[in-house]
């Protein structure tokens, strides 16, 4: 399979009579994306808003945050299952407004959703502090039940993001850029580098229920049993968010399109090591599941001819089991393993940063510690509502103050720790 990303740069964004992209301005239709939107009876109004960096501007709750892509050539639309046709979607062309992106908030599940500041100390911590935002306030109608309430909102992100960009595709665009990814098949991966070590994804998803959910093709992902997917079919939107979880580790569905793992092992891939394929697994509440779940991927891992495995996780305390599980199965399979995670060390950093731990779990990359605090100041616009400050995770009885302050944990902000490295924390050696 080969996928080609042409990538059209956004440096603004506006709000227009009609939908273009001239010299790095994105404009936008407002009244034409509402009214795309409002077609879905579970929502009782939408709003459109824009976020830029630098601007004193909160968004929060945070639901999910999605890159505006469509299909220019290829068989199907991205986001398969939930946008484009459940046929499979990682080949051909796709266009990407890169720089952009669409922010869904609003009157959501808001304990666990996050916060977006476009300025000041909590924008160091969050990503899309420096993507341009296309901010959906979404108004769910009276009464819906929470899945439905979190269906809609987020079928309203997807939606938005594709709309967009299919408007720009039949306004015309100059890609700035193309960037080509290939999944071969198995027999020529497997036969390519023979001198090069072979190394695995295996990519955890968070699907604990209690909307703590991700989609595959549509499929709730907590049903599936491991699969290997190509990384060109991530890309193309085969996975999709659909979590009401700890903002600070919870992948978007921009993160899965933009996965730095997955990225980072096709710029190694021929250098250094042999870049095989991706093995997605979920993540269980049931000992006899975490057991089926990690023996089966470690399983595919081990079929493919695995000498190495990267294994992230999404979420913390209860997947840290179905991490640790997947490592020393891996490792005493011969599969080395390096663990991608974060960590919930209380606010002193002196606790156990993990819930489990097992002596073959001895590479692990670490996206800071989600109990640190921080002081977000009062911002002078709000997006959303910051009503939800001392209920959101990461807040307590007394985050928000009264000139509109927030204290609280770092897990408050959205992407602060990202498990798979889309984040602004790091470190580097003197």
């Amino acid at each position: 399979m080969k996928l080609e990303l042409h990538k059209v740069k956004i440096d603004k964004i506006a709000f227009g009579d009609e939908f273009s992209v001239k010299g790095g301005v994105l404009t936008i239709n407002k009244k034409a994306i509402i009214d795309h939107l409002m077609d879905d009876d579970r929502l009782a109004s939408v709003d459109v808003e824009l976020a830029h960096p630098g601007e004193k501007t909160r968004i929060m709750p945070v639901k999910d945050v999605v890159e505006p892509r469509c299909k220019i050539e290829g068989t199907n639309e991205v986001f398969p299952g939930m946008i484009g046709d459940v046929d499979t979607v990682g080949e051909g062309s796709t266009l990407v407004l890169d720089g952009a992106a669409v922010v869904t908030t609003g009157r959501l599940i808001a304990p666990q959703e996050g916060i977006v500041d476009m300025s000041g100390p909590g924008a160091e911590f969050t990503p899309f502090s420096k993507t341009k935002n296309i901010v959906l306030v979404l108004n769910p109608v009276e009464g819906l039940e929470n899945h439905n309430r979190e269906t809609s909102c987020r079928m309203a992100g997807l939606k938005a993001a594709v709309f967009i960009a299919q408007q720009i595709k039949k306004a015309g665009f100059k890609a700035d850029k193309v960037e080509t990814f290939e999944a071969p098949c198995y027999k020529d991966a497997l036969a390519a580098y023979p001198g090069l070590p072979k190394v695995a994804y295996i990519y955890m998803l968070q699907t604990q229920g209690l909307l703590h959910d991700t989609y595959v093709y549509g499929v709730d992902a907590k049903k599936i049993i491991p699969s290997v997917i190509n990384a060109t079919e991530v890309m193309d939107g085969a996975i999709c968010s659909g979590n009401c979880v700890s903002a600070c580790d919870k992948n978007s569905t921009y993160v899965h399109l933009n996965n730095p793992i997955i990225k980072s092992l096709y710029e190694h891939h021929g250098k250094d090591l042999n870049f095989i394929g991706v093995v997605i697994t979920n993540e269980n509440v049931t000992l006899a599941d975490k057991k089926r779940s990690s023996s089966y991927a470690v399983k595919l891992a081990q079929t493919l001819g695995a000498d190495a495995a990267v294994i992230s996780e999404e979420g913390f305390g209860n997947p840290d089991a179905d991490l640790v599980m997947n490592c020393w199965k891996c490792e005493r399979k011969g599969i080395k393993t390096v663990l991608v995670t974060d960590e919930y060390a209380n606010r002193d950093g002196a606790s156990q940063s993990l819930a489990d731990t097992c002596p073959e779990g001895d590479a692990c990359v670490t996206a800071g510690n989600a109990n640190a605090t921080i002081t977000l100041p009062p911002m002078d616009r709000i997006i959303g509502d910051t009503q939800f400050a001392d209920v959101m995770a990461g807040g307590f009885f007394g985050s928000l103050k009264k000139d509109g302050s927030i204290f609280a944990e770092i897990q408050i902000i959205t992407g602060a720790t990202s498990e798979v490295g889309f984040t602004k924390n790091g470190a580097y050696t003197i």
